[in-house]
């Protein structure tokens, strides 16, 4: 645990994927946190009743979520599904006592209040309940990407179940953008992934 006067010196280390938990904050605290860090992407922010989570990415965190989020906009031009770019938003609600910053995410469809769709990357396990925070937030899915493949939880009568497949996108192959998302070149893996795509609709 640290302080929130430890913080400043504390995000000051350098470590490429570290987690640090700070218990007894209030809601003002946490607004002050996001205040202090101000747009920057080294840090994601997640707050429940009380407990805050600040995680610092590393590069292969990083990388994943860029390959997915840049795969699934090519999904998205390519299928000509409308969407709206969220990105890592900060989204809370203070009556919630919760609020998190998404790896990614999307309205779908049409733009609305909050994003339909969050996608966490995973390569070190968190301290606090990320569905919990969504569910509160009343996000529809989320995706964690964890050893390289994709885990759905679909939002139903207040409750997230785990799932074989994306309903907000059932046409998607989700093993496919996994198997995209971490190729080692990225160029091709994009023309390759459109390609199969394009190949899906007209078949």
């Amino acid at each position: 645990m640290v302080s929130l006067k430890e913080l400043p010196v504390q995000l000051s280390a350098e470590d490429p994927e570290e987690r640090r938990i700070i218990s007894g904050v209030s809601w003002q605290d946490y607004e002050a946190v996001l205040a202090y860090l101000g747009d920057s992407p080294q840090y994601r922010v997640t707050y429940l009743d009380g407990v805050l989570e600040l995680m610092s990415p590393s590069r292969r965190h990083e990388r994943n979520k860029t390959g997915i989020g840049s795969l699934l906009e090519d999904y998205f031009k390519e299928t000509r599904t409308p969407y709206f770019l969220w990105g890592s938003t900060t989204l809370r609600k203070e009556e919630k006592r919760g609020g998190t910053e998404p790896d990614e995410s999307y309205c779908i469809g049409t733009d609305k209040d909050y994003p339909d769709l969050a996608i966490e990357v995973v390569i070190s396990s968190g301290y606090l309940n990320k569905l919990e925070v969504y569910k509160r937030l009343g996000v529809r899915e989320v995706w964690f990407f964890k050893n390289n493949q994709f885990e759905v939880f679909c939002l139903r009568e207040q409750e997230y179940e785990l799932v074989q497949n994306s309903e907000l996108l059932p046409n998607l192959d989700l093993s496919l953008l996994a198997e995209y998302a971490v190729a080692t070149n990225p160029l091709e893996a994009a023309l390759t992934f459109r390609e199969k795509v394009r190949n899906s609709q007209s078949s």
